[in-house]
C-alpha cells in the first residue's frame, strides 16, 4: 500500500526498529543522519542496523545504535538464514534504505509488520509502506533521497546543520593512525595534507598525473607540510605511482614530504583526517568519510554533481568544490563516456586544485560544538 495514515501511530513506545542499507560506503554515511533521527524520535527503541563489510566500520561505533548486524554478500541460502534469524527478532517496522534485490528480500523475510521501502518494479510488493522514487536524476542531495522513508512516516525533513553526517573515531584507531605517522617521522608539528586517490568507479578518478601534480604543487610551498597520499586496497599501485612521480617532480630536499601511509582501514582513514588539515578527493566513500570530521574539504566532481553529494555537514565549516561547468553530459549515469574523452575529470587542471586547496587551507577548520 502507498502511505496515508503515518505508520507511527501504529508503533509500541519503545519498538524495534531495522534499518537496512547495504553496498556503498558514502550511501551508508548518508544514512547516518537518519539514525540520529530514529534515536530522537524514539530515545527507548531499540535500533539495529544491517550493513555488508566494507561499510560496517561506518556505523560500528554509532552511538544512536543498539546492533550492528554484518551480513557478507553469499549465496541465497545464506540470505534465507539470514531473513529466518531478523524474522525471530520481532521486528515492528524495517526501514530499506536501499531498495536493491536482496535488500528488499530480506526487508520482506524480516516479517515485521511495517516495512517501508521505495516504488520498484518487481518489489514493491516486498513492502507494506512504499515511497516513490522517481527514475532517473534529481537536483536533490543524496541524504535527502534517502530521508523520504523517514519524512514518510512523519519524521521531518533535516539540514546539513542539525543533522550532519557522522563517523565517530575509534579509540584503537586513533592510536594506530598515531604510531604510523611517528614511525614514517610526521610530527604533531606538521601540517598534513590527505589526498585521496582513488574512487569506486573509474568515472570518477582524476588523472594519476594530474594528482602527482597537485601533490608536488602543495608539497613545495611549505617546509612544515607533509601530503599523505591515500587509496583504496585495490588500487594501492595508483598511489605509488602518484608517489613516485609527485616525488621525481620536487628537489630532493623536498621529496619526504610526499608520504605513503601505506593501507588504512576506514577506520584508521577517519581517524587520520582528525589529523590533517585538509582532505582532497573525487566524490566516493573516503570523501564523505572526512565530511563526519570538521577538517577542510577539497572535492574534484566529474560526472556526479556537489548538489547531490557535497560533505552534508554544517556550512560553516570550509569545502570547496572543482568542478567542469558547462558540460551538456553531465551529469552522467557513468556507465558510458558520451564524448569519449572523460572531459568533466580531465579537464579539471591541478592549477585549480591547487588553488581551492590553499583557499581552504587559509580559511581553516571552523570551531563547532560536537557531542
Amino acid at each position: 500500500m502507498a502511505l496515508g495514515r503515518s505508520p507511527l501511530q501504529s508503533l509500541p513506545p519503545a519498538p524495534r526498529i531495522l534499518i537496512i542499507r547495504l553496498r556503498e560506503i558514502g550511501d551508508v554515511v548518508f544514512t547516518t543522519p537518519a539514525v540520529a533521527a530514529l534515536r530522537r524520535t524514539f530515545p527507548r527503541g531499540h535500533l539495529t542496523y544491517l550493513v555488508e563489510p566494507l561499510a560496517a566500520p561506518i556505523v560500528s561505533s554509532n552511538p544512536n545504535l543498539d546492533v550492528v548486524l554484518v551480513a557478507p554478500r553469499g549465496h541465497a541460502a545464506a540470505d534465507i538464514l539470514l531473513g529466518w534469524r531478523l524474522a525471530k527478532q520481532r521486528f515492528d517496522i524495517v526501514l530499506d534504505f536501499h531498495g536493491g534485490p536482496r535488500a528488499s528480500l530480506l526487508t520482506w523475510l524480516s516479517r515485521a509488520p511495517i516495512r517501508i521501502g521505495y516504488e520498484v518494479a518487481g518489489r514493491s510488493w516486498m513492502y507494506t509502506h512504499r515511497v516513490p522514487r522517481p527514475r532517473g536524476w534529481r537536483p536533490r542531495h543524496a541524504v535527502r533521497n534517502q530521508w523520504d522513508l523517514l519524512e514518510a512516516i512523519g519524521i521531518p525533513a533535516p539540514s546539513p546543520a542539525t543533522s550532519p553526517v557522522e563517523m565517530r573515531v575509534d579509540a584503537a584507531a586513533a592510536r594506530a593512525v598515531a604510531t604510523r605517522l611517528e614511525t614514517l617521522g610526521v610530527s604533531a608539528a606538521d601540517q598534513i595534507i590527505v589526498i585521496h586517490v582513488s574512487a569506486g568507479n573509474p568515472f570518477r578518478r582524476w588523472p594519476r598525473d594530474a594528482f602527482a601534480a597537485l601533490a608536488a604543487n602543495l608539497a613545495s610551498r611549505a617546509d612544515g607540510r607533509r601530503v599523505l597520499v591515500t587509496a583504496g586496497p585495490s588500487e594501492r599501485d595508483a598511489a605509488a605511482v602518484v608517489i613516485d612521480q609527485a616525488k621525481a617532480a620536487l628537489p630532493p630536499s623536498s621529496r619526504h614530504r610526499v608520504v605513503d601511509p601505506g593501507n588504512l582501514p576506514l577506520a584508521e582513514l577517519r581517524a587520520l583526517v582528525d589529523r590533517a588539515a585538509l582532505f582532497i578527493g573525487g566524490d566516493s566513500g573516503p570523501l564523505h568519510i572526512a565530511a563526519t570530521s570538521t577538517v577542510p574539504i577539497v572535492g574534484l566532481y566529474g560526472p556526479t554533481l556537489p548538489m547531490r553529494s557535497a560533505p552534508w555537514r554544517d556550512p560553516v565549516l570550509t569545502a570547496e568544490a572543482v568542478e567542469t561547468l558547462g558540460l551538456d553530459c553531465r551529469p552522467c549515469d557513468q556507465r558510458v563516456c558520451a564524448p569519449g574523452d572523460f572531459r568533466c575529470l580531465t579537464r579539471i587542471t591541478p592549477e585549480a586544485v591547487t588553488d581551492a586547496a590553499e583557499r581552504a587551507l587559509a580559511a581553516g577548520t571552523a570551531k563547532i560544538d560536537r557531542p
